[in-house]
């Protein structure tokens, strides 16, 4: 794959303005030695799967909590907060460890994360009760930030008129991923048991973790300042850049107002509305799969119209979708295509924005964290509103705060600077 280290001005279009900017050289490291790489279709094939794998495994316990706590002797509110600590254990993994993909050898680094997020799901699959199971449910989320290591890494490489396609192929994997392990992890674990999902789930990281850590260039990257010195450049890499708060405020809107949406749409599905089984519902998350579709299109866009378009057209689909899910409180039919919807926003939205905050600094990886953590955080507030909004307003209350989210994410980043 062609090195991405030096390309021309280029003038990026961002909300109602155009940013002119020069995007910087991002690939600093000298290479040691140059290992066989597969064709770059092959390359980011095996890169997109991996990341599948591996984002899998931060949302491997919500489908199990029943056979959890059925196991443990308990009840599943007794076992829920497990999938919080996955979540916790993802936020502190993107802070420590996704920064070193600027200093370290990222070849390395993925292999040594590919292990110890092996040995942390193999240990969750014998936990002998919740404690143990949420430690080590904690260790394997954190260290499963591979996926942030590989984005950078393709963004680099790639030629600069197919820069957002190829980010756009690793993203499909990623959301693929989510799904899969929603879908396929509850459909296997009432076939095999909880124990075997972790199980088979630490074969599948180990073996393409390695795999791919074999096929990433070994760098020698030289560093001048402490290992975790990135979490400290964090607000200085935010406050002198624009287009990358830009980038962090859109999607932090972006996937405050999807999370807030589906992380409810269960109690809406299984409420007196509809009164669907709970595994009925859990189907609804097959609309993932658009995520697989729209994201390589959502990267040919954004290569030749720039991010600043798609990710306005990203937002006006998901201003349709929120009245749509509103009427999908009584229309079944409404839910549908505002599920649709709703995911095609939040791809679309993803690769762009991502996409722009990859090359708007000279340090991809730390730019990358600070606006993974952006997201994370808005998808965080806005579904830990969405619960109070549902038990006092119903399911108008959860549309008014992906409502409200989207209007924050865009409204605060539309002021000409």
């Amino acid at each position: 794959m062609p090195s991405a280290s030096t390309t021309s001005a280029s003038t990026t279009s961002v909300g109602t303005t155009s940013v002119s900017s020069t995007p910087p050289t991002v690939s600093r490291a000298t290479p040691v030695h140059a290992p066989r790489t597969p064709a770059p279709g092959l390359f980011l094939t095996l890169l997109a799967v991996c990341s599948a794998v591996t984002a899998a495994n931060i949302y491997l316990a919500a489908p199990l909590l029943t056979l959890i706590a059925r196991d443990y002797g308990s009840a599943p509110s007794a076992v829920a907060w497990i999938a919080s600590v996955a979540q916790l254990g993802y936020a502190l993994g993107l802070l420590l460890f996704a920064p070193l993909g600027d200093t370290v050898n990222r070849r390395r680094l993925v292999s040594g994360l590919t292990v110890v997020t092996a040995v942390a799901l193999a240990a969750a699959a014998v936990a002998p009760g919740s404690a143990a199971l949420a430690a080590a449910v904690l260790v394997a989320s954190a260290a499963t930030v591979i996926p942030q290591l590989l984005v950078p890494l393709v963004a680099e490489r790639a030629p600069a008129e197919r820069r957002a396609r190829h980010v756009a192929a690793v993203v499909a994997g990623l959301f693929t991923g989510i799904v899969a392990a929603r879908v396929v992890g509850g459909l296997a674990g009432q076939a095999f048991g909880w124990r075997w999902v972790f199980a088979g789930a630490g074969v599948l990281t180990l073996a393409l973790g390695l795999a791919t850590a074999l096929v990433l260039p070994s760098e020698h990257r030289p560093r001048t300042g402490p290992l975790f010195g990135g979490i400290a450049a964090l607000p200085g890499l935010v406050r002198r850049s624009p287009d990358l708060r830009r980038a962090c405020a859109r999607q932090a809107g972006m996937f405050g107002a999807w999370s807030a949406l589906w992380t409810s749409l269960a109690l809406l599905l299984t409420g007196p509305e509809y009164g669907l089984s709970t595994a009925t519902a859990g189907l609804f998350g097959l609309f993932g799969l658009t995520a697989s579709v729209v994201a390589p299109l959502a990267g040919g866009l954004v290569d030749r119209f720039g991010a600043g378009r798609v990710v306005r057209a990203a937002y006006l689909l998901a201003a349709v979708s929120v009245p749509l899910f509103w009427a999908g409180g009584h229309v079944l039919v409404a839910l549908f295509v505002a599920a649709i919807l709703i995911h095609a926003a939040l791809v679309a939205s993803h690769v762009a924005n991502q996409t722009l905050a990859l090359t708007t600094t000279s340090a991809p990886a730390t730019a990358n964290t600070a606006y993974v953590v952006a997201g994370f955080a808005g998808g965080a507030a806005a579904s830990a509103l969405a619960g109070p909004a549902y038990t006092h307003f119903g399911w108008g209350g959860v549309c008014a705060v992906a409502g409200v989210w989207l209007l924050l994410g865009w409204g605060t980043t539309v002021v000409r600077r």
